[in-house]
């Protein structure tokens, strides 16, 4: 089985990933975030290195598409590959720190690998208030992210509930984090872990 986290940057997937992970005894698969080799450039002159860090972003997870696949054992994955092309990349070419040579090779590039991935069982989308999310990158304190714009947050989560609003590739539970912390507060995941068993149930009934 194969269960994904979703959501905007600073909304909690990664903690939530660990988490679930522990509670069900899956197997983790987390965003390539600590080791990536552009992630830094990229938010002191996201023109120059978008490309680039689209494109390792995007092999990466098609590496983790293809572990999946071949893993027995129950995965849950920090961020879908769908997420990289259709929130990201989409949201970089148009405010213009994409070119549109770059942007095309890059969707003929994802085209290709689509042929190859099979969406996950169940997609949690983990959706947040743009105040919200900036209170957990605040909060985590990464060097890299301190510089990023509210105007790339906002159009992210404008980018997410377009797409999410019409995914229709497998079961979808959204989760409002606005509330909730889930690491402070046993019952806010307990709360979660309740909606996932519904959705869990539905898959195997």
């Amino acid at each position: 089985m194969h269960i994904a986290v979703s959501g905007n940057i600073g909304c909690g997937k990664t903690t939530l990933t660990k988490m679930l992970a522990k509670h069900y005894g899956w197997e983790a698969v987390f965003e390539p975030v600590d080791n990536n080799p552009y992630l830094a450039d990229f938010y002191e002159d996201m023109t120059r290195w978008a490309f680039h860090l689209q494109i390792y972003f995007l092999h990466s997870r098609f590496e983790q598409v293809n572990l999946i696949i071949n893993n027995k054992k129950s995965t849950v994955q920090d961020r879908t590959i769908y997420e990289d092309a259709y929130i990201f990349a989409a949201n970089l070419y148009e405010s213009g720190y994409l070119e549109k040579r770059d942007y095309e090779s890059y969707l003929s590039l994802f085209k290709t690998m689509m042929a190859y991935v099979q969406p996950p069982d169940l997609l949690i989308y983990l959706k947040g208030d743009v105040s919200t999310l900036v209170a957990q990158i605040e909060k985590r304190g990464r060097d890299f992210e301190s510089g990023m714009r509210l105007d790339y947050l906002k159009s992210l989560n404008q980018k997410y509930e377009s797409w999410v609003s019409d995914y229709k590739e497998s079961k979808l539970l959204t989760i409002n984090i606005n509330d909730l912390d889930i690491v402070s507060n046993r019952e806010h995941f307990s709360f979660i872990v309740e909606q996932i068993d519904r959705e869990l149930h539905g898959l195997f009934s």
